[in-house]
C-alpha cells in the first residue's frame, strides 16, 4: 500500500513537471519524441481511462488518485470530448477500436 502511494506521488510529480512517460508517448503518437496533438489524451487521462475500463466510479478514481471527484469528472468529460463520444459505453468502445485499451484473451 505504501509503495503504491509513493509510485502515485512520483507519477504525479513527473507529470506535473512535464516529464515524458515513454510508454504513454509511444502509445499515443507512435514515437517517444513526436509532438502530441491537442486531441491526444494526456498521461493522466490514459491513467483514468484504465481505471474506467477496470469499472471504477468517479468517486473511487478520485479517492485512489487523491484528486477531487470534480477533477475526475472533468478528466472523463475531456476524454469523451476528445474522442467525440457522449457516454461511457461509447468511450470504452472507441478506446478499444483506437487501440487505447487492450483486452487480455485467455
Amino acid at each position: 500500500m505504501w509503495n503504491e502511494k509513493l509510485d502515485l506521488l512520483r507519477f504525479g510529480r513527473e507529470v506535473s513537471v512535464g516529464a515524458a512517460l515513454p510508454e504513454i508517448a509511444q502509445a499515443s503518437t507512435g514515437t517517444a519524441t513526436a509532438k502530441r496533438r491537442p486531441e491526444d489524451l494526456t498521461p493522466r487521462e490514459y491513467e483514468i481511462l484504465q481505471l474506467v475500463w477496470a469499472g471504477l466510479t468517479n468517486r473511487t478514481i478520485a479517492e485512489q488518485l487523491h484528486i477531487s471527484i470534480k477533477t475526475a469528472e472533468a478528466h472523463r468529460a475531456n476524454m469523451m470530448k476528445k474522442l467525440r463520444v457522449s457516454n461511457i459505453a461509447q468511450l470504452l468502445k472507441t478506446a478499444l477500436e483506437e487501440g487505447l485499451l487492450a483486452t487480455h484473451a485467455g
